[in-house]
């Protein structure tokens, strides 16, 4: 492990701030706190920063879904179902994330966040309002559906998992960008929660760094929940737009330099 300068903590204090101001918004806060991980410690083994950076972030979704819950009237009777299933698929795919080609996920995920990024963009509507979809059973099921998915994804692979969650909740569900929000908080909560249960008995997690990223984790949460609150769902729908665009430029440039190697 690369020695703990104050730099440096500096410089992941800082990123695990906006990671949890942006996960708290629309998710995706992976994007930047993961990558800082890989440049703090190039040497460390991936399933050390994967387990790191899954402390910080259980810290700032926990720290927003609170938020949220004092703050919107959400329907537990979905959002309960929909992060116990989501629990269940992060388990499942943390289990056999070492069995996957993670180099296969790329091209799939940039075709996924270009399409969800262009439907957002041209539907100005979409999520400014519910409308919900599905009533009963169904909705529940549809939950459920969309709690595993991604929750298996999230404990396989990981980036933009809030995102997606978002995205899933408004483009399928029917509803606003700042009830779907507060769902996928408890949702992460739960997928991040089911990845530590595999990280932390292996001793992958490095305490010092992650007790870093909780604090900041926690600060940027809070206040990244309490601005969605205030600002609602045009505010929201935004700052998903910016986060899906970054994905797709981040991964974007990842499956480039595959291609290229």
């Amino acid at each position: 492990m690369d020695e703990l300068t104050g730099g440096v903590l500096l410089f992941l204090g800082v990123a695990a701030f906006l990671a949890g101001w942006i996960d708290a918004v629309v998710g995706g806060g992976g994007l930047i706190q993961l990558p800082a991980l890989m440049v703090a410690f190039p040497q460390a083994a991936p399933v050390q920063l994967l387990a790191t950076n899954k402390i910080g972030s259980i810290a700032g979704t926990t720290t927003s879904s609170i938020t949220y819950l004092r703050r919107v009237r959400l329907d537990l009777r979905t959002a309960a179902p929909l992060a116990g299933a989501a629990f269940v698929g992060s388990l499942l795919g943390a289990v056999v994330a070492s069995w996957i080609p993670r180099a296969a996920f790329n091209p799939a995920i940039l075709v996924v966040l270009v399409v969800v990024g262009a439907f957002t963009v041209l539907r100005p509507d979409l999520g400014q309002v519910a409308a919900i979809r599905f009533t009963g059973r169904r909705h529940y099921g549809a939950a459920m559906l969309v709690g595993v998915s991604i929750g298996f994804y999230d404990g396989a692979l990981g980036p933009g998992t809030g995102s997606f969650l978002v995205f899933a909740l408004v483009g399928v569900l029917g509803y606003g960008f700042l009830e779907a929000s507060g769902k996928a908080k408890l949702a992460n909560f739960a997928t991040n929660l089911a990845a530590l249960v595999v990280f932390v008995p292996q001793g992958a997690v490095i305490w010092k760094v992650a007790a870093v990223l909780m604090v900041c984790n926690v600060a940027g949460g809070y206040l990244g929940a309490r601005l969605a609150v205030a600002r609602g769902n045009r505010f929201i729908r935004v700052v998903f737009i910016v986060v899906v665009s970054a994905f797709v430029v981040r991964i974007g440039w990842d499956t480039w330099q595959q291609l290229l190697g």
